[in-house]
């Protein structure tokens, strides 16, 4: 077989091979990176890359061992749901690296957390100043989550005494790169003739809306393709 011809094939068997493996793993695994999460994309990004290019070794190899690592992968996501022992050990567990206020440099110092990393962490979360944070949490994805203070906890609309309403809804996406999706109609008990409707009321053609989603609160959003924004602030170059 020719070279360039076999790497075509291998790149294509690669791709569709990890798009399987990736929907075995699932979200949580792509979305958070933790101990056995780590291993599993570095082993896993090595036997990509190695299955694509390296043309030595036989197809066949690469492809038994992507699909044996994503089997121990997933053993040890499935052992983690059903033991928090194994849990602890594959994915590590939260530390709390601020309690009451104070800063707690042993647990900083088993997770090699400098003071500027914790600081950048925490304005990432809108606390610019160390004294408004009550606890902060080094989860076990590496991200910080934290409880400010009494006096600088945002005020909600409990607080002020306002009554909402009613419920909220979850967000429909109606229209995407100007094409209905039938699936979030049917789902949601919507009709495309109840939305063609709405979009001739409001003086509006089908075909120069872009996006179009039913927010929360049951109204609706339309993004047309002609934005007419004569200076827009940013472009890409």
């Amino acid at each position: 077989m020719d070279g360039t011809l076999e790497v075509i094939i291998r790149t294509v068997v690669t791709f569709i091979l990890f798009i399987f493996i990736a929907h075995i793993i699932g979200k949580q695994a792509i979305s958070q990176m933790t101990y056995h999460d780590f291993i599993a994309s570095i082993t896993l990004g090595s036997i990509a890359g190695n299955l694509t290019f390296n043309t030595s070794i036989h197809l066949s190899n690469f492809m038994i061992a992507a699909l044996l690592f994503s089997g121990i992968i997933f053993m040890t996501t499935f052992i983690s749901l059903k033991s928090r022992k194994a849990r602890v050990i594959f994915n590590g567990e939260p530390t709390v690296v601020i309690e009451d206020g104070k800063i707690l440099e042993k647990n900083m110092n088993k997770l090699k957390l400098t003071m500027d990393s914790l600081n950048q962490a925490l304005r990432e979360k809108n606390a610019f100043d160390i004294d408004e944070v009550d606890y902060a949490t080094i989860e076990a994805d590496g991200q910080l989550s934290l409880l400010k203070k009494k006096p600088y906890q945002a005020v909600t609309k409990k607080d002020l005494g306002i009554l909402t309403s009613g419920p909220s809804s979850f967000p429909v996406e109606l229209i995407m790169d100007g094409q209905m999706i039938s699936k979030n109609f049917e789902q949601n008990h919507l009709t495309q003739s109840w939305l063609l409707q709405e979009i001739k009321r409001r003086g509006l053609a089908p075909s120069s809306i872009s996006y179009c989603v039913r927010g929360t609160n049951h109204q609706l959003y339309f993004d047309l393709f002609d934005d007419k924004i004569t200076s827009p602030i940013d472009t890409e170059s």
